[in-house]
């Protein structure tokens, strides 16, 4: 499970520099900006979900040896 979050996390960090490069920061609410803005919101929002869903199984972990 672990190599799949960390996968993921790759891909989604990825994904947040690839949107930063189709950003257009002179008019980022217009066109193809727009689109990157909510690519890169919902890259950090899997990024976000993904360091709390590890967080959680080290919490299991720890609790179910003890």
């Amino acid at each position: 499970m672990k190599i799949f979050t960390s996968i993921l996390l790759i891909i989604a960090t990825g994904l947040v520099l690839f949107n930063l490069t189709l950003l257009d920061f002179e008019k980022p609410l217009e066109g193809n900006s727009m689109i990157a803005l909510i690519g890169i919101a919902a890259s950090l929002c899997a990024i976000f979900i993904l360091l709390i869903f590890r967080m959680s199984k080290k919490i299991e972990e720890k609790l179910k040896n003890q």
